[in-house]
């Protein structure tokens, strides 16, 4: 289960970085079509929306770096009490959704699948048609703090965040995209 602590926070901005990212991929797209079209109004409102957009990203990860100077300065000065408190904040009875960990082997399969990388919102597509079987009601229930994000993309996107530091995915890919590891590769096929 997810604790409450400040490096989930800076997850969540990683997160939203991504989707942002993706979203000006999309934006970007509509316009070169648009301007190949010489559909140049369209291709005009396309390239302000993407302007809006990376302004927005830029502010985000401005953000981003200010929380992570708060919550350095903080970790420095919460006492254990403190800290085991945070530990134990807003969690789900164990056992009512989907673990994190059963997202790691699809995720995996879907990139491979892919051919080792994928574009994050074309990956969850696949990761959610392939664990459909396995997902339970409350996975497709909306988050709280995000009413058009269902509990289990949530989740396969913080599985992703456990997959890197574990090595099973690449830390440097490019914002937007994830991509397979060479040891997420030999977790799918282990004579590699």
């Amino acid at each position: 289960m997810i604790e409450n602590n400040p490096s989930n926070v800076s997850s969540a901005f990683e997160i939203l970085l991504e989707e942002v990212e993706t979203e000006i991929d999309f934006v970007n797209g509509v316009g070169s079509r648009a301007f190949e079209a010489r559909d140049y109004g369209k291709a005009k409102d396309a390239l302000e929306r993407a302007g809006l957009l990376t302004s927005f990203r830029d502010r985000v990860a401005v953000m981003r770096k200010e929380w992570e100077d708060i919550a350095a300065v903080a970790e420095r000065e919460e006492d254990e009490e403190t800290r085991s408190e945070r530990r134990n904040l807003g969690k789900l009875r164990k056992g009512v959704r989907t673990p994190e960990a059963a997202y790691y082997q699809p995720i995996l399969t879907v990139l491979s699948r892919m051919g080792g990388t994928g574009k994050v919102a074309e990956t969850l597509e696949q990761v959610k048609q392939l664990m459909k079987p396995v997902l339970k009601d409350v996975d497709f229930q909306p988050l709280a703090s995000g009413p058009d994000n269902p509990r289990w993309r949530n989740a396969a996107q913080w599985a992703r965040n456990s997959m890197i530091k574990e090595g099973f995915l690449k830390a440097d890919s490019p914002r937007g995209v994830w991509e397979i590891s060479d040891t997420g590769r030999r977790m799918i096929n282990p004579s590699k």
